[in-house]
């Protein structure tokens, strides 16, 4: 099992403030799937990647407008954190504790 398996209890600091959600991923080798859930539901992540403690995903969301988050961070123990390109509006951080 790799150390980035498992759920997470996550918070975005987006522009609209702090978005919580939950974050569920799963590794197999250097592939990474999983969900994330939160006020607009739950959406699977795409282009995963795992290299060690790093990880890697997309996200497309349709609210409050259609666009693909690009996620980038690593795993620290029980502590998840790293950065969002939030399409054209720039990058947000996101941080995160083991569920």
């Amino acid at each position: 099992m790799s150390n980035v398996d498992g759920t997470w209890n996550v918070t975005t600091n987006t522009p609209m403030g702090a978005q919580k959600g939950t974050l569920t991923l799963a590794a197999d080798g250097e592939k990474l799937t999983g969900t994330i859930s939160g006020a607009q539901g739950a959406t699977d992540i795409q282009s995963g990647a795992v290299d060690g403690n790093d990880v890697s995903w997309k996200l497309d969301i349709t609210s409050p407008m259609p666009m693909t988050l690009e996620f980038s961070g690593s795993v620290d123990g029980d502590s998840i954190s790293g950065n969002v390109k939030l399409g054209a509006f720039g990058n947000a951080t996101f941080e995160g504790t083991r569920a």
